[in-house]
């Protein structure tokens, strides 16, 4: 016996717009997420646009916001290094220009900070005691965490 899924409600122009200003309001979004969504929802190409240049225009939608929320929250709460921000941020469809803007918002000391954190926190005790292969091992947690390599070696002077 075939089981049978519900099907996605689909929303006309006027529901979906107002679904998405408090989708916007509950977060910041970027354009894509909300352009997403509104696919998802079961509109059309036209209506999409027209949503999305409506929530722009009534600021619900700054894509600008979003890339420095989005860099903020990801270094200060989950300890995300630049490489891995810039990364996300590209996923999302986020201007160059927005990323490099929205990461020169991290305080470089607050940064090299967090690093020397994020290692105390690993290694419990001394870094001269680790062998070799932990050594590696801690430069590949840094690195999958979105560090840069030179800040990395200078931090564990390998």
């Amino acid at each position: 016996m075939e089981e049978q899924r519900p099907h996605k409600k689909v929303f006309t122009p006027h529901q979906a717009k107002l679904k998405a200003e408090a989708y916007c309001a509950y977060q910041e979004r970027s354009q894509q997420e909300v352009r997403d969504k509104l696919y998802e929802w079961g509109l059309h190409l036209e209506d999409v646009e027209q949503i999305i240049s409506e929530l722009i225009a009534t600021n619900f939608l700054n894509e600008e916001r979003f890339a420095t929320a989005f860099v903020l929250g990801k270094f200060r709460i989950k300890g995300w290094g630049k490489i891995k921000i810039q990364q996300h941020l590209k996923a999302k469809r986020v201007s160059p220009p927005l990323i490099k803007a929205a990461l020169q918002q991290i305080d470089l000391d607050e940064y090299e900070q967090k690093l020397t954190t994020i290692i105390e926190k690993k290694i419990n005790g001394d870094i001269q005691q680790l062998t070799i292969q932990d050594k590696a091992k801690l430069i590949r947690y840094l690195q999958s965490k979105g560090y840069e390599n030179a800040l990395i070696f200078e931090k564990i002077r390998v």
